[in-house]
This record gives structure tokens, C-alpha cells and sequence, in this order.
């Protein structure tokens, strides 16, 4: 192994983007920030690269600016963009620390990371390598090699997705037993519903997520608060009980927290292998103060399993529901109330989108300021050992819904959400009322009806949360939603209704706990309307679509 060679992430390509005018390109870090304004973002791999390199941009820019510290520092650089210089300045005074090869001081790597059986394949640490199912991948048949590049983003994603399971213990790690450390669970951002603001541009997108440090409701300590390349050099043992106690200091220090011990193994050309080992752990526990980039939901089995008043876990994305259907956990959060009844909240709002509501209170963001919520996250199968999902959704919304005094706005959308749940159920009844009549599986025709009523709502009612405005009265407009989502189930139920045999045009008896009735298409139809007419009680008798 060359003792000269380095990469050097500061000035070396390795960030993949997409521009502006839809071409891409790969960037260094010095030059992601000196052309910030003209990328439209960075392009991962995998979506969860992208979510934890964002992470590691808005780390550098926190440190660098050592801010913003208020609401007013955050409005300048609104106006002036990113103080590129001074974020320059800021990697070369640490650039040895962003060298991926230094012989010392690697990249976010333990230098003297040891265990027995020597490196793994690469791979471990590439999350699209697929488990069990080889097709429609550039990687069926594993990794043997990663250019410098790959491997630098690869390494970044490890320390926030890397899976569970029983890992290749480190020599010296008191953790290790009989050569391997048992599940101590996935890296710290593969336990969030991840949610992030997606910006116009990659420079909006890091200004947008760069959190003042005078945020009332996250715990940081500016003065201890630091990334993981000002730390000393991680060991392969976890860090003393009594420091780990104390950390994370803030959003340095979590954006880039070492839930990994990581060694590239190189041959001064390319990554050939990898140790890959336990770091330290970060209970998600009550996590609330510290993580802004997840929703979080209380639980009550936490509670009463561990004697604790109040247990607060991340909200988890739900990867068979699209994301205007979560709004609720978007715009909701810490009910009105609870706080003077001493309650507590049985949710809570990412932080992250708590700060954009005060950006338009307090800042210069206009509350009709669109805001694209990005959902990313993992699910994990096998007892977390192996990735088996990424969910990637957005969201957009006027800023306005999270304001705290248009709440009433705010419930609209969440109302109008529980609307299409309602008219989807009762498009669902009617095509499993008409299995049923036909002597057929009503579930198999319940299920195909309402994948078919969530896709048909999803674009209109995208387009309809994408145009509420602060003056929008909130009745007036969930009754032009009910109207909309009321004729696109009708005209569905149409269709179902023109599929039926005449088997279910002539109907049959049903067997139900409350007795006999005769079920045929006509009186299906008839129930079918009196359910939607309940469902969508706003959207008024006597439109054309009747």
C-alpha cells in the first residue's frame, strides 16, 4: 500500500449532482458550495446516501459559519447565499481531516481497526447490493472494487444506514466475544421516518435545513457541539459511558455521529475491502430535543415497560402509504393545549419543519412559501440485518399550514386527508359488495379498488395542498376537495360498476351477523353513493357527476 496515497475529499470529485440545466457531474466539496446556487441537488446512489450526505454538507456549514445563531443571521444569509469563501477557509484549516487515505487521521475511519479474519468484501458496506433477488441490478454479482469516490459516499452512508446483525469484533473493543459483537442495532439515521426540505437548488437546500442554535426546543451546546472530524480519531472501543452520556452537543455532532468503526482497505488505486465494526450507540429514545429530522410518536408500551412517564420513538415512514398521506404527522404535533393542561403530546412535528414555521413567523420566508418535505427512510428485514425497502416521497405545502396561528388551515388539510381515506373505503365497499354478489373473494376486489382510488386521488390532491394560500377560507376550501375527490370516485365506481358480471347484476342472498338481505349490483350502487355522500358530507347533492 502506497505510504503517499490520498484523496482528498476537499479538492477531489466524489459528490455525484444534477445541475440546474439537467446535466450532472461529480464535485468536490470546495466546489459543491462554490457552484451551490446552479445544482439543483446531489444525486446519491441510493436515496439514503443522499439524506445522510446532506446531513454531512450542513454539518461542515454549521461549523464553518458557527451558526446561524439567530433567526436575523439566518435572514442574511437568506439574502447574501452561503459565505463560500469562508466555508473554504473553514475545509482548508481541516483538510488533512477529509483526506479518506491519511495514514493517521482517515476520512471518518479508525485507522488502527483490527479484526480477526482481516477485511471483509466491499459488499457489507454497499447498500444496493441485492439479498436474494439478482435482477434489474449493476451489482448481481457483488463488489470486488470501489473507485475512491464511491467508496467516500459508501462511508458516509455506513455511519447512518449501515444494518444490524452480528458484526466482526474489533480487537480491543471489550464488546467482542469469541471474535464478534452481537446485534447492537442499525446506524443512528436508519431508526427515523427521515424528513428533510428540499430546496429549488442544493444552496436553498442547505440553507433551508440549517437550523439556528437559539432553537428553543433542540438541546445543543454551540460550545461543545463539534463534527466528527474535530474529535480525536475514533478507537475500536465505543466511547466512555460518561462522555457518551453527554453527546450528542448538537447538530454537528449527530449529523455526523459515529455509529460505525470503519477501515477502507486500499491498494493506492481503489477500495479492495473493508472492516466494518460496532461504533457507539445512540438509543433513539427520547431523541425529541436533540433530532430534528424525523417525526417522532409516543409510546405507551415504552412507558410502561420502563416505568417512564413520557417515551418518545421516531415515526417511522410507512412504505404502502404515499406521503400526503402521513400530512397529519407533518403538520400536527404537539396539540393545541397540552401544554397548559401539562399534557403530552401523542406526537410531535419534525423539528426540522417546526424551524420552517418559524422561518414565516419570525424570518423573511412569505407564508406562502412552498415547502417540499422529503421523506427518506429504511425499512430493514431479518432482525435489521438486511435492507429490504428505501422509501423516497415528497410532499409540498405552502408554509403557511404549519403556522401556528392558521391551525385551522393546517387541520383542513389533515381533515381532507382523513376525506380521501373515507371515499377510498367506500369505493373499496361497493367493488367488494359486488364480489360478494357474485358469489366471488370480496378482499382481492376490495384491495384492487382502493390501489386504484389512492392513485387516482394522489396527483389531484398533490395539486390541490400545493395551492392552499394564507387567505384561503379552511371550509370553503376541504369542500372544493370533497367535490373534486367525490367526482374522480365516482367516475371509478363507474368503471367497477361496468366490470361486474351478471352474476352480480342478478345478485344473491348474504349472510351477515345482522341477517339475510339480498345484495345485487343495483342495491351495491345504491349503498355504495349513500357511503360517499356520508364520506364527503361538503361536496354538496346535485353536481353533474350525479
Amino acid at each position: 500500500m502506497p505510504s503517499e496515497a490520498s484523496f482528498d475529499l476537499t479538492s477531489c470529485p466524489w459528490l455525484p449532482v444534477r445541475l440546474l440545466d439537467g446535466g450532472e457531474a461529480e464535485m468536490s466539496l470546495r466546489e459543491v458550495f462554490e457552484h451551490a446556487g446552479s445544482v439543483r441537488r446531489l444525486v446519491g446512489d441510493v436515496p439514503t446516501q443522499e439524506f445522510a450526505l446532506i446531513r454531512l454538507l450542513l454539518a461542515i456549514v454549521h461549523d464553518a459559519l458557527q451558526g446561524p445563531g439567530d433567526i436575523a443571521d439566518w435572514n442574511d444569509l437568506r439574502s447574501a447565499g452561503l459565505p463560500v469563501k469562508k466555508i473554504i477557509a473553514y475545509l482548508d484549516e481541516y483538510r488533512h481531516r477529509f483526506d479518506l487515505l491519511h495514514p493517521t487521521e482517515p476520512f471518518l475511519q479508525c485507522p488502527s481497526l483490527e479484526v480477526t479474519g482481516g477485511p471483509r468484501p466491499l459488499d457489507c458496506l454497499v447498500a444496493d447490493v441485492p439479498n436474494g433477488h439478482p435482477f434489474f441490478t449493476m451489482r448481481a454479482r457483488g463488489v470486488t472494487r470501489l473507485s475512491f469516490a464511491e467508496a467516500a459516499r459508501w462511508l458516509v452512508h455506513a455511519h447512518a444506514f449501515d444494518t444490524s446483525g452480528i458484526k466482526s469484533g474489533a480487537k480491543g473493543d471489550p464488546r467482542t466475544k469469541g471474535g464478534k459483537v452481537y446485534p447492537l442495532g442499525v446506524a443512528w439515521a436508519g431508526n427515523l421516518g427521515g424528513v428533510c426540505i428540499d430546496g429549488d437548488t442544493l444552496q436553498e437546500t442547505l440553507l433551508l435545513n440549517l437550523i439556528a442554535f437559539d432553537t428553543h426546543y433542540l438541546r445543543q451546546d454551540p460550545d461543545r457541539d463539534l463534527p466528527a472530524w474535530r474529535h480525536p480519531v475514533s478507537g475500536p472501543r465505543e466511547l466512555d459511558p460518561i462522555e457518551l452520556s453527554r453527546r450528542p452537543a448538537g447538530l454537528r455532532d449527530l449529523y455526523t455521529w459515529q455509529s460505525r468503526r470503519v477501515r477502507l482497505v486500499h491498494d493506492g488505486d481503489g477500495v479492495t475491502g473493508v472492516i466494518l465494526a460496532y461504533g457507539d450507540p445512540l438509543s433513539p429514545r427520547n431523541m425529541h430535543q436533540r433530532e430534528p429530522m424525523t417525526g417522532w410518536r409516543r409510546s405507551p408500551n415504552q412507558e410502561k415497560k420502563l416505568g417512564l412517564a413520557q417515551v418518545y420513538l421516531p415515526q417511522e415512514h410507512d412504505p404502502s402509504r404515499s406521503a400526503w398521506r402521513g400530512l397529519g404527522a407533518l403538520i400536527a404535533g404537539n396539540a393545541p393545549g397540552t401544554e397548559q393542561r401539562g399534557e403530552a403530546a401523542s406526537s410531535i412535528r419534525p423539528r426540522i419543519l417546526e424551524w420552517a414555521a418559524r422561518l414565516s413567523e419570525e424570518g423573511d420566508l412569505p407564508p406562502d412559501f412552498l415547502i417540499r418535505a422529503r421523506l427518506i427512510g429504511v425499512v430493514y428485514g431479518t432482525q435489521q440485518s438486511v435492507i429490504d425497502e428505501i422509501i423516497d416521497d415528497a410532499v409540498t405545502m405552502p408554509v403557511v399550514l404549519l403556522h401556528r396561528d392558521h391551525r385551522d388551515l393546517g387541520q383542513a388539510a389533515i381533515d381532507a386527508v382523513a376525506d380521501a381515506e373515507a371515499a377510498v373505503s367506500a369505493l373499496g365497499d361497493f367493488a367488494a359488495d359486488l364480489a360478494r354478489a357474485a358469489g366471488a373473494e370480496h378482499e382481492p376486489a376490495r384491495a384492487s379498488a382502493r390501489h386504484a382510488g389512492f392513485a387516482a386521488l394522489d396527483g389531484p390532491f398533490r395539486h390541490w395542498l400545493a395551492g392552499l394560500r394564507p387567505d384561503h377560507a379552511p371550509r370553503e376550501v376541504r369542500a372544493a376537495w370533497q367535490r373534486e375527490a367525490r367526482g374522480i370516485i365516482l367516475r371509478l365506481g363507474d368503471e367497477v360498476l361496468r366490470s361486474a358480471g351478471d352474476a352480480a347484476w342478478e345478485g344473491r342472498v348474504i349472510r351477515e351477523a345482522s341477517g339475510d338481505r339480498w345484495l345485487n349490483a343495483s342495491s351495491a350502487e345504491a349503498l355504495f353513493r349513500a357511503r360517499l355522500a356520508k364520506a364527503l358530507p361538503l361536496a354538496g347533492a346535485g353536481s353533474a357527476d350525479d
